[in-house]
């Protein structure tokens, strides 16, 4: 793990339906994989498709036991920009944290949209990653390999390990493969 502290938290912002869950229970399983400690669980508003949501997940060396929401995140995830406009995504992000966000906009302008954010911002057209390696919009694996590669917070082959475990009965190898490549691509995107 590359973070300094006992215990690395992070927040997916998302909508009911685009796979938050699924992307911070992944990194919860390959990090016990890894022999951390992990919570991680949901807060929704109105249950359903569409509405917003979040996921908080923590992560550490050693036995967690707050079950309170996150408040003060190492890194946040918005898995749509239109949550930029209803939320409040970079709340108590510092300038050593990083918020990583499914935008076609450049981090040029999503700055400008949050001026008072001082941290690092990594834009992705996660939606585009995905649509073009499985043929489906739902950007969770590509945010997944975006959050490995900024925090390194459990490796890319444990990630694929879990992935591969819990989805290959789910969805077939073929699909599961490219998820994995989807990942990967999510992994290396600059």
């Amino acid at each position: 793990m590359k973070f300094n502290k006992n215990t690395f938290e992070v927040i997916f912002f998302a909508r009911g339906g685009q796979g938050a869950k699924t992307a911070s229970e992944l990194v919860a399983h390959a990090a016990v994989e890894e022999g951390s400690f992990v919570k991680a669980f949901p807060f929704y508003g109105p249950e359903r498709s569409g509405a917003p949501t979040r996921m908080f997940l923590r992560v550490s060396d050693q036995e967690i036991r707050t079950q309170e929401p996150v408040e003060d995140p190492d890194v946040v995830v918005v898995m749509d920009d239109t949550l930029l406009d209803v939320q409040d995504v970079t709340k108590n992000l510092d300038k050593n944290e990083s918020l990583i966000i499914n935008t076609k906009k450049t981090p040029e302008e999503i700055k400008k949209s949050l001026p008072k954010f001082e941290g690092k911002i990594h834009a992705l057209d996660a939606t585009g990653i995905a649509m073009s390696i499985t043929g489906n919009p739902n950007t969770n694996t590509v945010l997944v390999g975006k959050l490995i590669s900024v925090s390194e917070i459990v490796s890319l082959e444990s990630a694929s390990k879990i992935f591969r475990g819990v989805f290959t009965e789910k969805i077939g190898q073929a699909m599961t493969e490219k998820n994995i490549r989807a990942m990967t691509a999510g992994y290396d995107e600059l």
